[in-house]
């Protein structure tokens, strides 16, 4: 940035190595703000056992204790060297097995990832929107903005089930149901993604669902198939159709890299592949509210009985330990 005329070069190079440097440094200011306190610590540790100061210990205890969430945070961060990991995150979620249930199970689940996002000062925008027909939601995409939010959110790449009593069965009887999570890196205007007019077959219709006048009763929804591939994306929650389609292509843009990133990566395929059937024996992580109450990744063993604690958004025991075995 100190090079001569770097202010007056290309706009979107300046924007990128500008929000580069900002990230940089506020690594580097973390660790060394820990490193500094690490050091304080441990000289006062030393004074108050010199002069057997309980208090100060005691001080002193809880300040390891929260140095230690720090350092453990940031090495999480380390962990996350994937050229995708930093890029933002369209996320969506569909209703597996379990009917009105599963579509319930939906609505938790996107309160849930909502939760976490506002935890960490990330921005959620919803890109398209099916309400279920009792309650709950068939299916939601939204788009995650924030530092990394695809190199944490990729450990929620799979089927996610529930087991309750069911508020929606007047027997009371217990319901397990299913729900598929989808994760994808939002693709920057930096990689190039050529998609061609004449492969795009783009339909409009009414949007459905809660919203003013102008976006019930006017054909401002897109739904845009790209026909070499067939894949199918749409959205409704904008206002004007301009904006409906530029949402639209983004996930294209997204979806047909990923797709292009299957090719060259085998283990990600078998992954994607593996999350075809909602159902049983393919999730990756289960929600117990009764007969006990527990939440358990099946691929890192890591568990906890606080559900509460984890509906409300708290993920990040889980992501740790996703992020640790890769």
């Amino acid at each position: 940035m100190s090079k001569a005329g770097f202010w007056q070069s290309n706009q979107e190079e300046t924007s990128r190595l500008t929000q580069k440097r900002a990230s940089l440094k506020e690594h580097l200011d973390l660790w060394q703000q820990i490193y500094r306190d690490t050091e304080d610590a441990g000289i006062l540790a030393e004074m108050a056992i010199e002069e057997n100061d309980k208090d100060t210990l005691e001080d002193v205890e809880n300040d390891v204790i929260r140095l230690q969430k720090e350092i453990n945070d940031l090495e999480c961060q380390s962990f996350l060297g994937e050229p995708d990991d930093r890029r933002n995150a369209i996320v969506a979620i569909n209703a597996g097995a379990g009917g009105t249930e599963a579509q319930d199970w939906v609505e938790m689940l996107f309160r849930m990832f909502t939760r976490w996002c506002e935890d960490k000062g990330m921005k959620v925008r919803v890109i398209d929107f099916l309400a279920g027909d009792e309650a709950g939601i068939k299916n939601v995409t939204f788009n995650v903005i924030g530092p990394h939010a695809y190199g944490y959110l990729k450990s929620e790449h799979g089927i996610h089930r529930m087991v309750r009593i069911s508020p929606f069965d007047a027997t009371g009887r217990r319901h397990t149901s299913f729900a598929s999570v989808s994760v994808l890196p939002e693709v920057d205007k930096d990689i190039r993604i050529d998609i061609e007019d004449k492969d795009l077959r783009i339909d409009t219709f009414r949007a459905s669902g809660p919203g003013g006048q102008h976006v019930n009763k006017t054909s401002s929804a897109i739904r845009i198939t790209h026909i070499p591939t067939r894949i199918v994306v749409q959205c409704q929650n904008e206002k004007s159709q301009h904006r409906n389609r530029e949402m639209a292509m983004k996930v294209l843009q997204a979806k047909l890299y990923e797709r292009e990133k299957h090719k060259q990566d085998q283990k990600k395929q078998e992954m994607h592949d593996s999350q075809a059937e909602i159902a049983w024996g393919n999730q990756i992580r289960s929600y117990v509210f009764n007969p006990y109450r527990m939440v358990k990744d099946h691929r890192t063993n890591t568990e906890t009985g606080d559900v509460e604690r984890v509906m409300n958004g708290y993920l990040d025991p889980f992501i740790n330990a996703y992020l640790r075995m890769k």
